[in-house]
């Protein structure tokens, strides 16, 4: 059995969710021409990612949206008569007034499954989701949802495999971004951005080398392979204020090979089919059986640092601004 699926790259509009809708309704076409049952969307793609960090409260509230609202409701109407789920991240109001960097897929039937961030860390507003989204769609196979950093820990890809997700759906807002490891993904100038058309071989570069697609090759693979599941990646395109995000859209099998990717500088889609046959005798499937549970007991236990993502991702700052401060490279 063949199920056919596609992932989208796109260059959001910071707050512009009339334009990022319509980006969305122009793709959501084109995977129903390629004959798609489901399409993945960037992380936060609706409101626009990298600008949220700098917005005060009252401006965050005023971007983020119930699961309810008009833009995830326009993109539920739309999987319903287009006949194709669509999977989309906004900022989500929740009903307590809670906010979480959230992505929503909107099923041709009409269920919204919607998941909330795990690992937040954009705004010391937005909170982290506390649950697994895994759910059944109406072709056979289980699908997952994990966002960004969510990603990045390993043990979340496995849970989800725990809870039988046969498809992760992986959106993320990612390339070209700053890592305090001197082996870490660096910034790409915005510049070579910029100057796409007039010398494209330059971005290509930096699209295909170690701050994008060799980064994500470093481990999307393996979470692919190790957990026996296809997975969808979804990601941003371009200047995203001081960052440039690296595309990179693409589909892996469960052995962790790339179905279809691109390298494009520019908005895109790529669409593929997928086999369910691969599921049942790959290597992921056998390790998960051959698994010993008694003996994963140190898994659960605290992190040694005790920080939070967002404390995390705040004390490093802090050491790179100490280490500049030093005259350390």
């Amino acid at each position: 059995m063949t199920f056919k699926v596609s992932s989208v790259q796109f260059q959001h509009w910071a707050s512009d969710k009339a334009y990022n809708l319509g980006r969305i309704e122009f793709f959501t076409q084109q995977a129903v021409l390629a004959g798609s049952q489901l399409v993945a969307f960037p992380e936060m793609c609706i409101c626009g990612y990298w600008h949220v960090p700098k917005l005060d409260d009252a401006a965050l509230r005023a971007l983020a949206e119930p699961l309810s609202g008009p833009s995830v409701s326009h993109v539920a109407r739309l999987a319903r008569e287009r006949g194709i789920a669509i999977g989309a991240g906004f900022l989500e109001l929740a009903e307590n007034g809670a906010l979480y960097n959230a992505y929503a897929v909107c099923m041709p039937g009409g269920q919204v499954h919607c998941h909330r961030k795990l690992h937040a860390w954009e705004h010391r507003l937005i909170s982290s989701g506390n649950a697994f989204t895994v759910f059944d769609t109406p072709w056979g196979i289980r699908a997952g949802i994990l966002i960004c950093w969510d990603n990045n820990l390993i043990e979340n890809a496995r849970a989800n495999a725990l809870l039988g997700a046969e498809l992760l759906i992986a959106p993320h807002q990612a390339g070209g971004g700053h890592s305090v490891s001197p082996h870490g993904m660096k910034r790409i100038p915005v510049q070579k951005w910029i100057q796409r058309h007039e010398d494209p071989a330059a971005i290509e570069a930096e699209i295909r080398g170690p701050n994008g697609r060799e980064w994500f090759l470093r481990w999307l693979p393996s979470r692919a392979h190790d957990n026996g599941m296809f997975l969808v990646f979804s990601n941003g395109i371009g200047q995203d204020e001081d960052e440039v995000r690296t595309g990179n859209a693409m589909i892996l099998d469960p052995y962790g090979r790339i179905l279809v990717e691109t390298w494009q500088a520019a908005d895109a889609i790529v669409s593929t089919e997928i086999d369910l046959a691969l599921l049942d005798r790959c290597t992921g499937q056998r390790w998960i059986r051959g698994r010993r549970p008694e003996l994963y007991g140190c898994l659960t236990q605290p992190n040694m640092s005790g920080l939070s993502p967002m404390e995390a991702r705040f004390s490093e700052t802090s050491t790179r601004s100490a280490s500049h401060a030093k005259g350390t490279p």
